[in-house]
C-alpha cells in the first residue's frame, strides 16, 4: 500500500547574504517567482496530503503570500514557526504538533532549492519505498564538495552517516558525495530521533543530519541515493548564485 506523504519545507532563513535583510530568503524571485513557490508547486505535484512551510524571518509576508497564492489548496497548508534560528533539527521539531496524528512518510525540502524536478523526487520516493528504508536522503557528487556535509559509506558502499563540513577530518574532506538536505523519514521515527539531538558541534545547533546516526545505532535501515543533475539540489545563498541559476535555466 502506498504511504501518504507530508512535505515539510525549511523556510525560516534570513538570507544574510541576499543584500536585503527586510525580505525572507525564500521570497527572493527566480524568473519572476519566489523560490518557495517552486517548492510548494512540487509538493502539490507529488500529491502531498500535508504541506508545512516552517517560517521565521519576515514570516507574516511569507504566510500571506503562500495563503493567497495557494488559496485553492489551503486545506493542505499549515505553518510551523521557528522564531529562534537554532538549526535544521530545531526547525523540524516545530512541526511535531502539526504531524502528531499523521501516519506516513515526511519529505523534508528546503525553500531555497527551487529547481528540484518532479521526476527526481518521484525516483527518490521509489528508491525509499522499494528499498524498504526507514529513512533516506538524496545526495549528489560534487567536484568541489567544500561547504557541504559528506556522505559516509562503509566498505560495501552502504550509507552509514553524514559529517557536516565544519566537523570533517582531513580525510573526510576528500569525499565528493554530499548531502543535499532532502530527506524522507517515517513520521513516527522522525520525532523519536529529533528528541535525541544535541548541540555539541562546531555550530552549537541541532543538526537534522544527526537523526541518521541515531537510526544506524538503532539498526534501522537508512539509504542514500545520488541525483543525476546537481543543479536541481543546489541551494541559493547569495544574489550572485540566484543570477547564475537564472542563467543556467
Amino acid at each position: 500500500m502506498k504511504k501518504e506523504i507530508a512535505v515539510v519545507i525549511l523556510a525560516a532563513g534570513k538570507g544574510k547574504r541576499m543584500l536585503n535583510p527586510e525580505k525572507s530568503k525564500v521570497m527572493f524571485p527566480l524568473k519572476g517567482k519566489p523560490m518557495l513557490e517552486y517548492v510548494i508547486d512540487l509538493a502539490l505535484k507529488i500529491e502531498a496530503v500535508k504541506i508545512i512551510p516552517i517560517v521565521g524571518h519576515r514570516k507574516e509576508d511569507v504566510i500571506k503570500f503562500v495563503s493567497d497564492k495557494f488559496v485553492k489548496n489551503i486545506d493542505k497548508l499549515e505553518f510551523a514557526h521557528q522564531d529562534a534560528q537554532l538549526g535544521t533539527g530545531h526547525a523540524v521539531m516545530q512541526t511535531e504538533n502539526l504531524l502528531k496524528d499523521f501516519k506516513g512518510d515526511v519529505l523534508i525540502l528546503s525553500g531555497d532549492v527551487p529547481l528540484l524536478k518532479f521526476e527526481t523526487i518521484t525516483s527518490f520516493l521509489n528508491f525509499h519505498i522499494n528499498g524498504s528504508y526507514d529513512a533516506s536522503l538524496l545526495s549528489a557528487m560534487f567536484e568541489d564538495p567544500s561547504g557541504y556535509g559528506r556522505i559516509i559509506r562503509d566498505d560495501s558502499g552502504n550509507f552509514t552517516d553524514i559529517v557536516e563540513d565544519k566537523d570533517t577530518t582531513e580525510e573526510q574532506k576528500k569525499i565528493r558525495e554530499i548531502n543535499s538536505g532532502i530527506y524522507l523519514v517515517d513520521n513516527d521515527l522522525l520525532f523519536e530521533a529529533l528528541k535525541t539531538l544535541k548541540t555539541n558541534n562546531s555550530q552549537g545547533e541541532y543538526y537534522l543530519t544527526d537523526i541518521f546516526s541515531y537510526y544506524r545505532k538503532k539498526d534501522l535501515k537508512i539509504g542514500a541515493v545520488a541525483c543525476k543533475n546537481n543543479l536541481e539540489i543546489t541551494g541559493v545563498n547569495t544574489v550572485e548564485q540566484l543570477r547564475e541559476m537564472e542563467k543556467a535555466i
